[in-house]
């Protein structure tokens, strides 16, 4: 009986429904229609917008209110109907002079339409301007890349209102200087404290914060909030891995967790960046374990997974999720040519090239498999790969120089560079690349042709002659002249360039540990020097001896070449682990900087004494130090 009565009341509530449906479509006023249409709009079905208002209004647009005007056109700039909305502007064009509802609508159909001097045209006609006609032009100059245009467009309005400002904060954020930078923190100073509680403006603001480079300052920002959306915890973990800080970008990935907010997509897309930047298996194994299934079939989401688990160095793993995707795009052929490529699978790498079809080998492919060819020493195929390539571009060929500096083949390099020059204007990556070669052969008469080209080539390009000279002072030094090397580390020095600092990091039980050359920050510091000194006594027994020519500047008052060397990062990393599980059977570094000759001899004997496989990650490629005593590199690096 309860049955029959729940079924009877189910049918009746349906029928009410049905019955609702057929009179929603009755329209009894002006009113009621762009109320319907708007329903429509807001619901995404634009088409069943607009056939209501050709069913009504399509013949009398004289007629029309202005709020069925811009119902019409929203619903055409949503589906770029670009001929409809355009006669519906030119058919009522004669009585929109002073309606600047309509005419916001307009410049907004214009925008969405790719039509930027057609919008222009109607806000320069206008007499009476609207902030939402500011708004709608100043979202056309971003959308376009000319972020100074919508900054113009702000300095004219006297009073902006929250989108005005959030758009503002949208083109300094595009911009990411200096002087953006100090608009912003002066917009944000001045708008009213009510603006602080929409989420959108605060999320566009921590935006534009990092974006223009002050990650500590939206980091205090978000600190600060009571209230923080998704959005807002996906700006400060993107900031978190634009400052190469991952550790922080996973620890707010968990408090996000247990404040209760789901992640999305863009989360997950930050969290593999991170684990990527991280590079260690049992981080990524266990973060990767807490993604969803209905995430991980996403084909960005795999793209990321394949270059994550190849920076991780397990291309196993990177092979699986690659089989998986039914028809990869360019994105997914390029990761995966570039995982085989850092992990010294140079053949691996060609064989993946070969198989793709010529529409999907665009200019990313092919730098990723001449990057790979370049790491592997496999010059005569790099070099057949890059005559058949039809539209050679700027990074196409400073890659092709890079495989040849590599290999020492500097009359290719020259004849290479020449080649672009004859219809390009000169680009310090080549003149890098040729210099990086020459530092690899300790070529100090090179090394100083290529530096002093250079500098009369490109006297304004401050960082890349930065980093020439830091690899000049490297080659004078490991070439035996210690003065000259010393001389060039204190003109940059004098001249205020910062060199990167060696960093080395690695994962023991859970825990993300980084070290410096010397390093004695950690709790446990004097086990792990004493560690060092226990490989370097085993190194010594097994034949090692420590290279002066990896140490480019002068000892120190109770320095020893060994004690310098012994001192290197990823030793203290390696050795760190060996404290805390003796018996391990792999270790992972990650290293910021291209690892040392005497480091890499050191890690193979390491490996092969204590019977432990040692992955290294250096600024170039991975490093597989295998149990036998060999590397993945077979010594070319």
């Amino acid at each position: 009986m309860n049955n029959l009565m729940s079924n009877k009341l189910f049918i009746n509530r349906l029928s009410s429904l049905i019955s609702f449906g057929k009179r929603a479509m009755i329209i009894n006023s002006d009113f009621d229609l762009a109320n319907k249409m708007k329903l429509f709009n807001d619901n995404n079905q634009y088409q069943k917008s607009l056939e209501l208002f050709d069913k009504y209004k399509k013949n009398n647009l004289e007629l029309c209110s202005n709020f069925i005007i811009t119902q019409a056109l929203k619903a055409c700039a949503q589906l770029g109907d670009i001929r409809r909305g355009t006669t519906i502007h030119n058919r009522i064009e004669s009585h929109i002079k002073d309606d600047t509802y309509i005419l916001s609508a307009l410049i907004s159909f214009y925008i969405k339409s790719d039509d930027l001097k057609n919008a222009e045209s109607l806000f320069i006609a206008s007499k009476n301007i609207s902030l939402s006609m500011y708004a709608a032009l100043m979202k056309g100059y971003i959308k376009s890349n000319q972020p100074n245009k919508a900054l113009d467009l702000f300095s004219k309005i006297d009073s902006p209102d929250q989108v005005i400002i959030i758009l503002l904060f949208n083109a300094c954020a595009l911009l990411g200087t200096n002087e953006a930078l100090n608009l912003v923190k002066r917009a944000s100073k001045e708008i009213p404290k009510s603006f602080y509680s929409n989420p959108r403006l605060l999320t566009s603001l921590l935006d534009a914060l990092i974006k223009c480079g002050d990650i500590k300052h939206a980091e205090l920002l978000f600190g600060r909030l009571r209230t923080r959306t998704l959005s807002m915890y996906n700006a400060i973990i993107n900031g978190f891995n634009k400052e190469k800080n991952p550790s922080k970008t996973l620890d707010l990935f968990h408090q996000m967790k247990i404040s209760g907010l789901e992640p999305n997509f863009i989360t997950y897309t930050c969290v593999i960046k991170a684990l990527s930047l991280i590079g260690d298996y049992s981080v990524a194994q266990s973060v990767i374990g807490q993604i969803p299934d209905s995430v991980l079939v996403d084909n960005q989401i795999h793209n990321a997974l394949i270059d994550m688990w190849g920076k991780t160095g397990c291309v196993n793993r990177a092979k699986e999720i690659f089989k998986k995707i039914h028809q990869p795009d360019q994105i997914g052929y390029a990761t995966m040519i570039n995982c085989y490529g850092l992990n010294g699978m140079g053949t691996q790498a060609i064989e993946l090239y070969r198989q793709i079809s010529l529409e999907l080998t665009n200019e990313s492919v092919n730098v990723s498999v001449l990057n790979a060819c370049s790491h592997s020493g496999l010059v005569d195929q790099a070099r057949c790969i890059f005559r058949n390539i039809h539209m050679k571009s700027e990074r196409i060929y400073t890659t092709m120089i890079d495989c040849l500096a590599r290999a020492s083949c500097f009359d290719e390099v020259q004849q290479l560079i020449d080649e672009y020059e004859r219809s390009h204007s000169p680009v310090a990556p080549m003149y890098m690349a040729w210099l990086s070669g020459a530092r690899n052969i300790k070529n100090s008469p090179m090394a100083q042709n290529v530096y002093d080209h250079m500098k009369k080539l490109f006297p304004d390009l401050t960082d890349s002659l930065t980093s020439a000279s830091i690899l000049l002072a490297n080659v004078y030094g490991s070439s035996g002249d210690i003065d000259k090397a010393t001389d060039i580390q204190t003109q940059l020095y004098q001249s205020g360039a910062k060199k990167k600092v060696g960093l080395s990091c690695t994962v023991v039980d859970g825990e993300i540990y980084e070290f410096r050359a010397h390093d004695q920050s950690h709790p446990r510091s004097s086990e792990i020097h004493a560690e060092v000194e226990k490989m370097s006594k085993q190194l010594i027994e097994h034949g090692h001896k420590y290279d002066s020519s990896s140490i480019t500047r002068p000892l120190n008052k109770g320095e020893t070449i060994a004690s310098v060397l012994c001192g290197h990062s990823e030793r203290l990393a390696i050795a760190w682990n060996f404290v805390a599980h003796p018996n391990t059977s792999q270790i992972q570094v990650t290293k910021n900087l291209r690892v040392c000759g005497d480091c890499h001899r050191a890690t193979k004997l390491i490996a092969a004494i204590r019977q432990c496989e040692i992955i290294v990650r250096d600024a170039n490629r991975i490093h597989h130090f295998y149990t036998n005593g060999q590397c993945s590199c077979n010594d070319y690096f």
